[in-house]
């Protein structure tokens, strides 16, 4: 699943301004927030992306 696989792909590239963030480098924290908040649209396109492939399947 397309949706899906963005979304890991954000997550694993997160890693090192979250990394680089808790070591108290204010920039990266400042990308890690923009990263959560698209992160968080993504995660919200595969819900639905999910909800529509179960409701094409018969009961």
């Amino acid at each position: 699943m397309e949706e899906y696989e963005r979304l890991r792909e954000m997550v694993e590239g997160a890693a090192d301004d979250v990394a680089k963030a808790s070591g108290g480098n204010k920039a990266a924290g400042t990308r890690v927030r923009k990263t959560m908040q698209e992160i968080k649209e993504a995660a919200q396109s595969v819900r639905k992306r999910i909800l529509e492939v179960r409701a094409q399947q018969p009961d």
